[in-house]
C-alpha cells in the first residue's frame, strides 16, 4: 500500500474518531462528565482531558510544534488537576473534574483542527521517518508504541496510530463505558 493510501486512511479514521468525541460532548453535562462511580473509578472528565491533552502534548513530538496548551487554557477549563495524569494512579486522578465544559469544548475544537489540518499537509513521504529511535529512552520503552515499532524505532506513521487513533480509540472505549453507567447510550454499533 502506497503512503499516499495509508495517509488517506489515517485522515478520515482521525475525523471520524475526533467526531465521536464531538458527538460524546454534545450528549453529556457537566455534572455526568465529572461523575465518579465509586472510588478509584475514573470520572469521564479523566478520559476527555487526558486524551485531548495528549493527542496535543504528542503533537509536538511528531510534528516539533509546540503544544496549544498553556496557562490560559488551564484557567478556561478549571481542571481540578491540571494534568493529563499519564504518570500518575488512578487514585491520583480519580479528582479529575472539568469546571468550564464549554472551555474544555473549545480546547477539543482547537487540538482537532490543528491535528487535522497537518494531516492534509503532511508529505506523505515523511511517514517512515524515525522520530524516536532505538534504543529507547526508559519512559518510551515500556509503552505499545514501542512494542508496534519496527527494527530502527517509531516512525511518524507509528506515532501517529499510537499516540493518537489507536490511544484515542481506546479511551473513547472508557467514555462509552461510563456513559452508559450515567444513564446514556455508546456512540456506535
Amino acid at each position: 500500500m502506497s503512503n499516499d493510501l495509508i495517509l488517506d486512511s489515517l485522515r478520515r479514521r482521525m475525523r471520524a474518531m475526533h467526531s465521536l468525541y464531538e458527538d460524546a460532548c454534545a450528549t453529556m453535562t457537566v455534572d455526568q462528565v465529572n461523575h465518579v462511580e465509586r472510588e478509584p473509578c475514573l470520572p469521564i472528565a479523566f478520559s476527555l482531558f487526558h486524551y485531548v491533552n495528549m493527542e496535543d502534548g504528542t503533537y509536538m513530538m511528531i510534528t516539533g510544534e509546540m503544544p496549544l496548551w498553556n496557562d490560559d487554557w488551564a484557567e478556561k477549563l478549571g481542571l481540578a488537576i491540571d494534568d493529563h495524569g499519564k504518570h500518575r494512579t488512578p487514585e491520583e486522578m480519580v479528582g479529575q473534574r472539568i469546571e468550564h465544559y464549554d472551555g474544555f469544548i473549545e480546547y477539543m475544537n482547537a487540538v482537532w483542527a490543528r491535528t487535522e489540518a497537518f494531516l492534509t499537509e503532511v508529505d506523505p513521504a515523511t511517514l517512515t521517518d524515525v522520530i524516536i529511535p532505538k534504543p529507547y529512552p526508559e519512559q518510551i520503552a515500556s509503552t505499545y508504541s514501542a512494542r508496534v515499532a519496527g527494527e530502527a524505532g517509531i516512525t511518524r506513521l507509528d506515532a501517529m496510530e499510537c499516540w493518537w487513533y489507536q490511544h484515542g480509540l481506546r479511551h473513547m472505549g472508557e467514555i462509552e463505558h461510563a456513559r452508559a453507567l450515567v444513564g446514556l447510550e455508546g456512540m456506535t454499533s
